[in-house]
């Protein structure tokens, strides 16, 4: 088997397994502006920099003072290993590169020889199209010829070409004949650009298929994101522990049988205001405070805020974030892209041993792409299981009061290993929050709805007896049912008993009269 040739394009290598085979011949396809002579340049740049070998570079159209301009632009010195001898760049045309490749001793050859070439970048393709074209010659003939003299030049050689679907079936010839085929897409959503990175195929080498996205980034030229989705799904050998973490509240963690086991995944759904930031800060407070490493991945507000919110509550977590045991990861959901996002938290978590997680909150992942987020969480919920690291998935509901569903997207029940509902309940006049826990695997969690405050320390969970809305009478808490259901109750199950029998209906506490005016 051939040895692979690193490429030295960031993350690319990790989507071939390791580079291409040697002496493979590469196109890389794609519209203008997709970054393909970017590609190209990254290639030989880092072929001579990074892994000795030399390369040249053919160009038919670009200038070399414009090819040195545009390697500036990545702080490369392209001009120093030219002057080196390791890179040449050679400007000619369709037609003298043929009359080249026909004859077996052509100057082409010998300075490619003479330099020790490893590497040869063609850009590209589509000129020596037009040139047969108008010449009236067979253009298939001309991709043979210039295959055959690249095997016997014995470099590893990239082509770029421009991609027209109206050539399909030139297309269809060029793939066939070239090694390896990576094609490069650019999109327009939502006034965002985006870019995309596939491998159609490569001869002798297994890689990572699907589409991958692809940036151009300051410093680095074209980095390749693998998809979060081909990330090493749950091992059969999957780690477990019997170890238990507090959610940071003893209420809580009772009615969880105990609290959350070490490396489980549990999801906390709740609308707007009902505390599931409150609750990951007590968490991770907590879990900081028996020796591990917490990080909150937040993609609703910025860390000065909820480091603000939170000493509002009576979590210092400024002093966890300076001490390198709490760290914020913030990203805006504006601009969120799903691989270089994974990418980013998976890095940061192996680097720094993290091994409790939160999410606040996954509802933006749905929002970037609905038909991926499902494949993406599960990505997700299996790095972080392999790792035994404990993660909260924070969900913001859409139901203000009462749960139907988790999501459309998100059923929930075969991702995670635990749920806690946070939700407001509207008893008499007054919307009251409420709790419950209607899924803990391995464990007898309380099927019971319990009634919260959000005070210093947290969540608070109360007593029956207990209530926050003294200066008003109010029902009790338990005068409440359907907590998990579409249309909530709004009468009380006495009430209800009442009208089925035709008693009279039991008095309710009414507000006082109003003063008089």
């Amino acid at each position: 088997m051939n040895a692979l040739v690193r490429t030295g394009i960031a993350g690319l290598d990790e989507v071939l397994h390791g580079g291409i085979p040697r002496n493979n011949n590469l196109i890389v396809e794609g519209p203008p502006g997709s970054g393909k002579t970017t590609f190209g340049l990254g290639f030989i740049y880092h072929g001579a920099l990074d892994y000795d070998e030399p390369g040249a570079i053919v160009s038919f159209e670009l200038d070399p003072a414009k090819l040195l301009r545009d390697a500036a632009g990545f702080n490369w010195d392209l001009q120093g290993l030219i002057d080196q001898g390791r890179i040449k760049i050679i400007q000619t045309s369709p037609a003298v590169l043929l009359s080249e490749f026909r004859s077996e001793d052509g100057a082409f050859a010998a300075a490619l020889v003479e330099m020790g070439a490893k590497r040869l970048l063609i850009d590209g393709l589509t000129p020596l199209r037009l040139y047969a074209e108008i010449n009236d010659q067979p253009f298939r003939e001309d991709v043979h010829l210039l295959i055959e003299g690249l095997t016997r030049l014995g470099v590893t050689t990239m082509v770029t070409a421009e991609r027209d679907e109206t050539l399909s079936g030139v297309l269809a010839h060029e793939r066939f004949v070239f090694d390896t085929i990576i094609s490069l897409s650019r999109e327009q959503a939502r006034r965002r650009e985006s870019r995309r990175l596939t491998v159609m195929k490569s001869r002798g080498q297994e890689y990572i298929g699907g589409d991958h996205t692809m940036r151009i980034e300051p410093q680095v030229g074209v980095h390749v994101y693998r998809r979060a989705q081909s990330r090493p799904v749950a091992s059969p050998n999957q780690p477990t522990s019997e170890q238990r973490l507090s959610t940071g509240s003893p209420a809580i963690d009772k009615m969880m049988d105990g609290g959350i086991y070490q490396g489980s995944v549990t999801l906390v759904s709740g609308i707007s205001g009902t505390g599931k930031t409150v609750l990951s800060v007590q968490f991770l407070t907590n879990v900081v405070a028996s020796g591990r490493k917490g990080l909150l991945v937040s993609l609703d507000e910025h860390p000065a805020q909820l480091i603000r919110n939170a000493r509002s509550l009576g979590f210092d977590l400024q002093s966890l974030v300076d001490a390198g045991q709490l760290f914020i990861h913030y990203e805006s959901p504006l601009e969120l892209e799903l691989d270089v996002h994974f990418d980013r938290i998976v890095k940061l978590v192996e680097q720094e041993g993290i091994d409790c997680v939160v999410f606040d909150s996954i509802a933006v992942y749905e929002m970037t792409s609905r038909n991926e987020v499902a494949d993406y969480l599960y990505a997700l919920a299996s790095f972080f299981k392999n790792r035994l690291a404990t993660t909260l998935f924070n969900y913001e509901s859409p139901e203000l009061l009462g749960v139907s569903q988790i999501s459309e997207e998100l059923k929930g029940s075969h991702l995670v290993d635990n749920i806690i509902l946070l939700n407001y309940v509207e008893i008499s006049t007054v919307l009251r929050r409420a709790l419950a826990v209607p899924k803990v695997r391995g464990s007898r969690n309380q099927q019971i709805t319990r009634e919260y405050t959000i005070g210093t320390g947290g969540l608070l969970l109360l007593d029956e007896t207990e209530s926050d809305t003294k200066a008003v009478p109010q029902l009790p808490f338990s005068s409440y049912y359907g907590l998990l259901s579409r249309s909530p109750s709004r009468q009380s199950p006495a009430v209800e008993e009442a009208l089925a029998s035709g008693a009279p209906l039991p008095d309710s506490p009414r507000l006082p009269p109003e003063p008089n005016q």
